[in-house]
């Protein structure tokens, strides 16, 4: 057996503290790394329902109106769908209406897709039911103003939770083909195409490349028949948002360095403390041959297993809190200050490794500082003392 494991084997560390510092400090790291996930992963999918990850729309058209139509089908969309990366191309219809009932009227952005359902049946976010006193079954009376005003009624068949369900950006999930008889367009006619992305190319730089890329295939490709259409990431089109969730990935990054930190020198002091306690058994060491190195490690061994110890317990209290939270969504946020109406979390496996991995990799180089006091020792004189 390895005599420096066997001896650490039983050296016990003094500091009930010091092992609850280590479970704080990595609770904080990992609920850290989950929430921001967490942001990302919600206001994504809060961005992507409304105009996808990216968008391909006519030139000099807002993606807001429905001005002129485009083909759903262009002769470029299969080497689109072949992109590495791209997991859907959806057409859609963006198309300005008012919704009205006998206290108040709202302008509403409907978006037509090809939703499953009946005729004439939309989705309503929650900020409009609640404003005009809609439930699921209601008629909703709509106003689509043109060169002539055309009325229709809708039924609600779900109200949904919007993340950017904001005044201006109040969006009614409608069927792709009611909106085209409002519109008197035809069955291959809409506003654009919506692209969603695979999931793990849904960030900053595989967006931005692969929205370069889409261009660059329609540039190339299409036809004087096609529709000359530009892409956008929605990175452009919400580049608050993406940049509220930078400067939260800062917030992150500082938190995981200041719980590391912390934890380290936590560590030190108990490790410290250990080894005063512990002067005569180093003499004792040191008399039998052992080398600085190899005492060393018998005393970072046993400050591992209690980092190793102190990281277990707050990644358990951690994983529960994300169970809990991402089930019942219990503690809950402005959404007017954080985009959302609960801490939304998201447990992300390699996210958590790292972080885990870094503090102990981290820790442990900082131990390495009161390991220098065992050079010091003298084992003639704590052997005398004895």
């Amino acid at each position: 057996m390895n005599a420096s494991r066997f001896i650490a084997r039983r050296l016990r560390f003094q500091g009930r503290m010091a092992i609850i510092a280590i479970s704080l400090s990595f609770l904080v790291m990992i609920l850290a790394v989950s929430i921001s996930s967490g942001f990302r992963r919600e206001i994504r999918d809060g961005v992507s329902a409304i105009s996808g990850d990216i968008l391909l729309a006519p030139v000099g058209q807002s993606w807001l109106n429905a001005s002129d139509p485009v083909s759903s089908n262009p002769t470029y969309l299969e080497s689109l769908k072949r992109i590495n990366g791209v997991k859907s191309i959806d057409p859609t219809i963006y198309c300005a209406g008012m919704v009205k009932n006998e206290q108040a009227m709202e302008g509403v952005l409907f978006k037509g897709t090809d939703l499953e359902g009946e005729d004439l049946e939309v989705s309503i976010p929650s900020k409009l039911a609640k404003r005009l006193g809609l439930s699921v079954g209601d008629d909703m009376q709509t106003y689509f103003v043109g060169e002539r005003v055309k009325i229709r009624k809708f039924k609600v068949a779900s109200i949904y939770e919007s993340i950017l369900d904001t005044d201006d950006k109040l969006v009614v999930h409608a069927k792709l083909g009611d909106l085209q008889r409002v519109l008197g367009w035809d069955e291959d006619q809409v506003s654009g195409l919506e692209i969603t992305l695979d999931d793990a190319f849904r960030n900053t730089s595989s967006t931005g490349f692969l929205t370069e890329k889409i261009g660059m295939t329609i540039i190339t490709e299409q036809t004087d028949e096609d529709p000359s259409l530009v892409s956008s990431s929605s990175m452009s089109r919400y580049p608050q948002l993406f940049s509220w969730l930078d400067l939260l990935d800062f917030n992150v990054l500082f938190i995981l360095l200041l719980m590391t930190v912390v934890a380290g020198f936590n560590m030190i002091s108990g490790l410290l403390i250990m080894l005063f306690r512990n002067i005569s058994t180093i003499g004792t060491l040191k008399s039998m041959g052992m080398t600085d190195r190899n005492i060393s490690e018998v005393f970072l061994k046993v400050a591992s297993n209690l980092i190793f110890k102190g990281m277990l317990i707050g990644n358990a209290i951690a994983f529960l809190f994300c169970i809990i939270q991402g089930s019942t969504h219990l503690i809950k946020l402005n959404p007017d200050n954080y985009f959302v109406s609960f801490v939304p979390v998201h447990l992300n496996v390699l996210g958590t490794i790292a972080a885990d991995a870094a503090a102990y990799v981290v820790i442990m180089l900082l131990l390495l500082i009161p390991c220098l006091f065992i050079s010091k020792i003298d084992p003639a004189q704590t052997v005398r003392q004895q």
